[in-house]
């Protein structure tokens, strides 16, 4: 079976380490114990919405973060967040270069649901 094609791409090592040096980062993947929205979150960490949006964008950019759409009937849909990796590792490898190890969990239907439509939604 080939890759899957919602599966997010490899963060590089410096966003990774650039999230996860920032303490507003770290608080936001602790509270994020369940799929939250920037109100719940902002509510939870005592992080202002403005610092939140950037705090959530470098943790999205490093892979660490992914953001859902829940879609509603009435059509107002909501974002929520949740924390897209169970584990990142660090090693030296071969000709003692650093490399970057992300584990994922496996992803439940709905949030593939929700990952299609949001892709859908960047295309209209």
């Amino acid at each position: 079976m080939g890759r899957d094609p919602f599966a997010p791409e490899e963060p590089s090592l410096q966003d990774v380490l650039d999230a996860l040096d920032d303490p507003d980062c770290r608080a936001v993947i602790e509270r994020l114990d369940e799929p939250m929205t920037v109100a719940e979150l902002a509510e939870a960490s005592g992080i202002p919405k403005s610092t939140l949006y950037r705090k959530l964008d470098l943790l999205s950019e490093a892979g660490l973060v992914e953001e859902q759409l829940d879609v509603r009937a009435d059509g107002r849909h909501t974002k929520r967040f949740v924390v897209d990796f169970e584990e990142v590792r660090v090693s030296l490898g071969e000709d003692n270069a650093i490399e970057l190890g992300v584990e994922r969990r496996d992803r439940t239907p709905e949030e593939r649901l929700s990952e299609l439509w949001s892709e859908v939604r960047k295309e209209t």
